[in-house]
C-alpha cells in the first residue's frame, strides 16, 4: 500500500477505544489491543541483529514492525535510523505512540506498507529484517525477494520465523488457517526458500520453543506497563464481544495442540556487493 496515515497523535485510550473490526481474527485482535509477539523474544531479536551486523548499519528497515518494540530497541541499542512498516494502520499508530513515550520519534519513520510491494527504491537500506511476518504471507518467495530488493548491495537481510516439524492434521491446519491466517511452513520449506534466495554468507539457525520462557520473555520485551494496558483492553473486548471469546478459545486451543511440534528459525544473508 505504501501510503502514510494521519499524523494525528493518538494516546493509548483513544487508540483502544476504536471500534474493533468485525470477525476478530488473530492479527486483528493484536492490532486492536496493541500487542504483538514474535517467537524467541529479545534473544531471537538479538541473534537476528547480530547476524545482520546492525552495529554497522546507518538505516534499517523493520518489516511488520507491529507495535514498534524492535524498532525502538534498535534505535536505542545501536543508534541507527529505523524505518518501520506494517500492513495495519492501527499497528503504525501503536508504534508511533511507543516511540513518543520513549522519546525517540525523531529517529524512526513509520508508514503503512505491504511487504509484497515495498514503497522504497532499490538498494536503500543497510539491513532489512522481519520477525514473524513472512509466515503470514501467501507468496513467501516474493516477499523475500522484495526485502532483498530494497537492501543495499553488501547489506543484510534477515528473518525470524516459526515453523512446524511435521504436517498438522487437516483439522489443526484448518483451525490455524482460520484463526491465525497462516499456513505454517515446514522447516524444510523455509530452508528451501532461503537456499533459493541468492544471498551470500547465508545462516540458518533453528531453536526449540520453551513456552515458559516465551511468556516471561514477552513481558520483559514489551514492557510490563504496556502489557498490563493491552490485557486490560483484551479483557474489555472479551467481556463485550462474544466473537472475541470464541476466537480466543480457538486460538489458545490451536496453540496448545501444536506447540510441541513447532520451533523457530533465525536466518540471514548478505546481498551480493555491486
Amino acid at each position: 500500500m505504501g501510503t502514510y496515515i494521519t499524523t494525528q497523535k493518538p494516546d493509548a485510550t483513544n487508540a483502544a477505544d476504536q471500534k474493533a473490526p468485525p470477525g476478530i481474527k488473530y492479527l486483528d485482535m493484536q492490532a486492536y489491543v496493541g500487542i504483538t509477539k514474535h517467537t524467541g523474544g529479545r534473544e531471537a531479536t538479538d541473534e537476528l541483529l547480530s547476524l545482520c551486523h546492525i552495529q554497522d548499519a546507518r538505516e534499517v528497515l523493520n518489516v511488520g514492525c507491529g507495535i514498534g518494540v524492535s524498532s525502538a530497541y534498535i534505535v536505542k541499542a545501536y543508534g541507527c535510523r529505523v524505518v518501520g512498516v506494517d500492513l495495519s494502520e492501527k499497528m503504525i499508530e501503536w508504534s508511533r505512540l511507543r516511540t513518543r513515550e520513549e522519546r525517540i520519534e525523531d529517529k524512526v519513520d513509520f508508514r503503512v506498507a505491504d511487504v509484497l510491494d515495498l514503497p522504497f527504491e532499490d538498494g536503500r537500506f543497510d539491513a532489512v529484517i522481519a520477525e514473524s511476518v513472512i509466515a503470514f504471507v501467501a507468496d513467501k518467495a516474493r516477499a523475500i525477494r522484495e526485502c532483498i530488493r530494497v537492501a543495499k548491495p553488501g547489506g543484510y537481510v534477515g528473518f525470524n520465523e516459526s515453523y512446524t516439524n511435521r504436517t498438522p492434521t487437516p483439522e489443526i491446519a484448518g483451525m490455524i488457517r482460520r484463526e491465525f491466517g497462516v499456513d505454517l511452513p515446514l522447516l524444510a520449506e523455509w530452508q528451501s526458500l532461503w537456499d533459493a534466495s541468492g544471498l551470500n554468507d547465508r545462516t540458518f539457525n533453528t531453536h526449540a520453543i520453551d513456552a515458559r520462557r516465551e511468556v516471561q520473555g514477552r513481558m520483559q520485551w514489551i514492557g510490563a506497563g504496556w502489557v498490563i494496558r493491552a490485557f486490560g483492553r483484551l479483557f474489555r473486548l472479551y467481556l463485550t464481544r462474544p466473537e472475541a471469546r470464541q476466537s480466543l478459545k480457538a486460538q489458545f486451543g490451536s496453540v496448545s495442540v501444536s506447540l510441541a511440534d513447532m520451533g523457530y528459525a533465525v536466518f540471514a544473508g548478505r546481498k551480493e556487493p555491486s
